[in-house]
């Protein structure tokens, strides 16, 4: 089946000032929206979303993540500092090691409910 690539538009220009009454009151604040944009640019990176896939698995160290990537330590620290600033991921330390796990449940959800999306 073809997708449909016209975009369609009302024929007559009316107002539902019932529906828009509703969708005011329940439209979150302008910080909280731009929050959750910020949030959600954050799976925008295929190198991220990699990271988190290997920690739905285990907590892993910098090391271990560097090598599983391909990818040096370094560049490995600077998206997982973009992963902790968004409260996606935590970190221990241990001796000279740092190790890395999911912030909580909610990270694990998001994702598989966007893969359910795109699987559809």
């Amino acid at each position: 089946m073809a997708e449909e690539k016209e975009i369609l538009c009302c024929e007559a220009e009316e107002i539902h000032e019932e529906l828009l009454k509703i969708v005011n009151e329940t439209m979150p604040e302008g910080r909280e929206m731009d929050a959750l944009a910020e949030l959600f640019k954050v799976f925008g990176d295929p190198t991220r979303i990699r990271i988190l896939f290997i920690l739905f698995e285990t907590e892993v160290c910098v090391c271990d993540l560097a090598k599983a990537l391909n990818m040096t330590q370094s560049a490995v620290s600077h998206q997982l500092r973009i992963l902790k600033q968004s409260r996606l991921v935590k970190n221990r330390r241990e001796g000279k090691s740092v190790f890395y796990s999911l912030a909580d449940e909610h990270v694990r959800t998001i994702i598989a409910q966007g893969r359910e999306h795109i699987l559809e």
